[in-house]
């Protein structure tokens, strides 16, 4: 797939999830270093890719891993480096797709037996964990917020029912309403973008369900790969928060839409993180980022 139509798939939620957008964009790269690719050429493709999703912190840090192997292999180099690049290039796309796998045993072991639910959008992470849990023997139910305005609920709510899942769909505004009369006892979300304070960026609505969370009493777990964390957050860097078309809400005439796509969820509303190095607080997010970007941070 060539890197503007990868490009084009994301932007337009053709390729939806953080760890997929990474690895579509990490196999773009693959194909342009197999097709020969100057590192100056990478560089540009890079640009073009991040553009796609700005919000996505895994998009870029997959990006900037594999123009860091370019640039440590000498990708300019065909005869000798250029193999090599390739296959660390190849290793990590496999990483990328097998921490899915860890996450959702480590998050499986959260859920109990009886267990009332909720999340919101369509985290591929957390569905994994809600469909480990139930392969393994637990029942539960699960209230999944329909997420407007693209609906990405919808999908979360099919994905759960075709895997035996005991699940039901509720607005939006309803999550709070729900927790308190529906014996809600934990709350799962995925995550676009993890900063070093442990604060998350994910869909539009995951503050409100974690502040609600909060105040009712019940846990609020963010299942994320380390690959969204974002390492020059500790350096006072800032993800700008994208909006979308106003007419994916309402196109009424003479009526503006405002239409952010994400939101902050601050570490002081997060109970736990679940990620493939193990269970943390949002606290150890700082130490685990210099451990897995010190690439990144020289």
């Amino acid at each position: 797939m060539q890197v503007e139509e990868t490009a084009a798939k994301i932007s337009s939620m053709q390729i939806r999830g953080a760890l997929h957008i990474a690895v579509a964009a990490a196999k773009a790269l693959e194909q342009l270093i197999v097709d020969g690719a100057t590192y100056e050429e990478l560089v540009e493709a890079g640009d073009i890719l991040r553009d796609a999703r700005p919000s996505a912190m895994s998009l870029p840090n997959a990006i900037n891993y594999i123009l860091h192997l370019a640039q440590m292999h000498s990708v300019d180099d065909p005869i000798v480096a250029r193999p090599l690049l390739l296959g660390d290039v190849a290793n990590f796309i496999i990483q990328l797709e097998s921490t899915i796998g860890r996450i959702s045993e480590l998050g499986a072991s959260l859920i109990e037996d009886g267990d009332v639910l909720l999340t919101i959008c369509n985290s591929t992470t957390v569905v994994e964990v809600m469909k480990k849990a139930n392969s393994q023997g637990k029942r539960f139910k699960v209230y999944a917020c329909e997420t407007r305005p693209r609906f990405q609920g919808h999908i979360t709510a099919k994905e759960l029912v075709d895997a035996g899942v005991d699940v039901a769909l509720i607005v939006d505004s309803a999550a709070y309403h729900t927790m308190l009369h529906k014996g809600v006892r934990k709350a799962f979300v995925g995550a676009d973008t993890v900063y070093s304070n442990g604060d998350v960026i994910n869909k539009i609505g995951t503050s409100q369900v974690a502040v609600s969370a909060k105040h009712a009493g019940i846990e609020f777990i963010v299942c994320t790969e380390t690959l969204k964390f974002f390492p020059h957050s500790m350096e006072s860097g800032e993800v700008v928060i994208e909006e979308r078309d106003g007419k994916e809400v309402a196109d009424i005439p003479r009526v503006g839409v405002f239409n952010p796509a994400f939101d902050v969820t601050k570490a002081e509303y997060i109970s736990r993180m679940v990620t493939e190095e193990g269970i943390i607080s949002a606290q150890e997010v700082n130490a685990l980022i210099q451990k897995k970007f010190a690439w990144a941070l020289k």
